[in-house]
């Protein structure tokens, strides 16, 4: 005879989970529908039905160091057959956008990006830093005469220092997260193969997941459960456009900031550096080629939300806060593109102005946001290859 286990429910874990997206999890009566329709689920342990009962059962400690639920992706197949409507797809994005608010301090900044009254301090920190700058070198005035943003925002002595102090900060938080998290999926003993097995090199189990989770996005064609095959087709091209859309402006980021610095050493190269360039410049192609791509990512991720809202699926705020801020920062980008081109130095300035705000709130808040996932859910993939939780190639 099996020992008793005893088991002490987090019933404020349950409200919180309820709160941010896991508010039908009650409705679950353990059927196994849900783990038995996911095309990703492992056969050994499946999800995500021994989740829905810890949830239901307030055991918080089992479901934060989870490594399934970073295994899902969310396509909707288990909410879309569920008896009863439990929506299980929605509980583990529910536990993941906790995990994102939680894994670094200072938490605050989850909590700030969890409710829209909180939306105003977000803003305000950047905005502050933003406008004491353009106080020092112009005096919040518009500078006359050809319109070049540098003459508010000197690249060498604020708009470098400052963003390269954010990239650090976001690098060492990222740090911080992801050694927080796996031992977390240590603290679990992560074995979940059975018998005899060989242990993969971490190097493959890295490509495996660039190359075809990443690169290729695999997961997302795997996952085609939605109700409809269209929104399967807009989820799959926005996420795609979107990331490489993040790898184009990365790459011109760094050219540009290679040509300046090194410009600086390397006289041939130091053309590169120099902004604004002009239009038919390869590394200014490829700038609008990325915000075109952004812009059109952007456009089907949204009407996919947009669509969710209206059957299955309740977004919350921290849903909606990550499409917002992606959006201002495209907006921004090219609407202070246009304006320079036009000649309209009284909007193009106050423009780039915005555009440096939204820019610094994607970056700076990034540990604690959905696009977290970038860092973390690579990570998990990783990490699940790497203890045999899901088989390479």
């Amino acid at each position: 005879m099996s020992n008793a286990v005893r088991i002490e429910p987090d019933l404020q874990f349950i409200k919180d989970l309820q709160e941010v997206g896991g508010e039908s999890l009650k409705k679950c009566y353990q059927c196994a529908t849900c783990s038995v329709a996911c095309p990703l689920s492992p056969a050994d342990a499946p999800y995500p039905r021994k989740e829905m009962i810890w949830a239901q059962w307030g055991l918080k400690d089992k479901l934060v160091n989870d490594i399934d639920i970073w295994l899902c992706h969310n396509c909707g197949t288990c909410s879309d057959l569920c008896p009863r409507g439990a929506k299980p797809g929605d509980l583990l994005s529910a536990l993941r956008n906790m995990a994102y608010r939680n894994l670094v301090t200072p938490t605050v900044i989850g909590k700030w990006m969890s409710a829209s009254k909180y939306l105003p301090i977000l803003v305000a920190i950047p905005a502050v830093i933003w406008l004491f700058v353009w106080y020092l070198t112009t005096g919040l005035t518009i500078p006359d005469g050809d319109i070049v943003f540098g003459k508010i925002f000197p690249g060498d002595y604020t708009v470098d220092p400052i963003m390269s102090l954010t990239f650090f900060f976001m690098v060492a938080t990222f740090g911080m997260g992801v050694s927080k998290m796996i031992k977390s999926f240590q603290s679990t003993g992560g074995t979940y193969y059975v018998g005899e097995r060989k242990k993969p090199c971490l190097i493959d189990c890295i490509k495996d997941v660039l190359v075809n989770e990443v690169g290729q996005h695999t997961n997302f064609k795997d996952c085609e459960g939605e109700t409809e095959d269209v929104q399967s087709e807009e989820r799959f091209k926005g996420h795609l456009l979107l990331f490489y859309s993040f790898i184009a402006l990365a790459i011109v980021t760094g050219l540009v900031a290679f040509g300046h610095w090194g410009g600086k050493v390397i006289e041939f190269i130091s053309p590169m550096g120099h902004t604004p360039m002009h239009l038919l410049s390869p590394v200014k192609l490829l700038a609008n080629a990325g915000a075109i791509a952004m812009v059109i990512g952007l456009t089907k991720l949204t009407r996919r939300r947009m669509n969710l809202e209206d059957s299955k699926t309740k977004s919350s705020f921290y849903d909606w806060y990550l499409l917002g801020i992606i959006w201002a920062v495209a907006l921004t980008g090219i609407g202070s593109e246009l304006l320079r081109l036009l000649g309209v130095a009284g909007l193009a300035y106050p423009m780039y102005y915005i555009h440096l705000v939204v820019v610094w709130m994607l970056f700076a808040y990034l540990p604690w946001s959905k696009l977290g996932h970038v860092i973390y859910r690579t990570v998990a993939l990783v990490y699940a290859r790497y203890i045999g939780r899901v088989p390479l190639g």
